[in-house]
């Protein structure tokens, strides 16, 4: 995640003093309170199916070689998510992306464009409930195989003034990202795609899971 996801745990791991419950309530109230969109490019190449994809690896391409174009959008974005899991949890029951499958070699990316910080609360809220997080106008989805991220704006990285000491120093000079809960710190461009079938995977299916009531702690 980045930009509100970022920020939000740059704070708490700044707060690493408090309990765990009460220092993750206090960042993200912080960074609701200083919420601001950052102002960056966004590339992606869309996803393809299964099936394509299972021609074109017959026809010998790699991925980078096929047809599929790249797209781009760029404007002032309060959160860009990138997740190739559901990521269920407490506060997330049908996931924060509840379309995501793992064994289809896509991720989802989740753009929240600028808009109130009423509005981008609400979205927030409807995670915890069975209502489609994803229903703004604010709000874009797309199922992707490959995402660049490319901070535009000096303005918008970390303030150094809202960080003491060395760490905040470091912070003044990149931007935070969520990494699967840790806290990654880049100064230029993020790039990030699928590699696909490094692993055998065994269980159900992710649409039986995302019907059920399940509940882990994977942030």
């Amino acid at each position: 995640m980045f930009g509100f996801g970022g920020r939000a745990l740059a704070l708490a791991e700044k707060h690493r003093w408090m309990p765990p419950n009460q220092r993750k309530d206090f960042a993200i109230i912080k960074a609701l309170a200083k919420l601001k969109p950052e102002d960056c490019e966004i590339s992606f190449l869309p996803f393809n199916s299964s099936q394509d994809l299972e021609e074109r690896r017959a026809q010998g391409f790699s991925k980078s070689g096929c047809d599929a174009q790249w797209q781009m959008i760029q404007g002032q974005f309060l959160n860009v998510s990138i997740m190739a899991i559901p990521c269920l949890c407490s506060v997330a029951p049908r996931g924060l992306a509840p379309n995501t499958r793992l064994n289809n070699g896509s991720m989802a990316l989740i753009i929240a464009r600028n808009t109130s910080r009423p509005e981008f609360i609400k979205h927030l809220k409807r995670y915890a409930s069975v209502k489609n997080q994803f229903n703004f106008p604010f709000v874009e989805t797309y199922t992707v195989e490959e995402v660049k991220v490319y901070p535009k704006s000096n303005s918008s990285r970390h303030n150094p003034e809202e960080e003491d000491g060395p760490r905040g120093r470091a912070l003044g000079n990149s931007f935070p990202w969520n990494i699967d809960g840790d806290l990654m710190e880049v100064a230029s461009e993020v790039h990030v795609r699928v590699h696909p079938r490094l692993i055998n995977l065994y269980g159900g299916s992710m649409e039986e899971m995302n019907d059920s009531k399940v509940t882990c702690n994977c942030l």
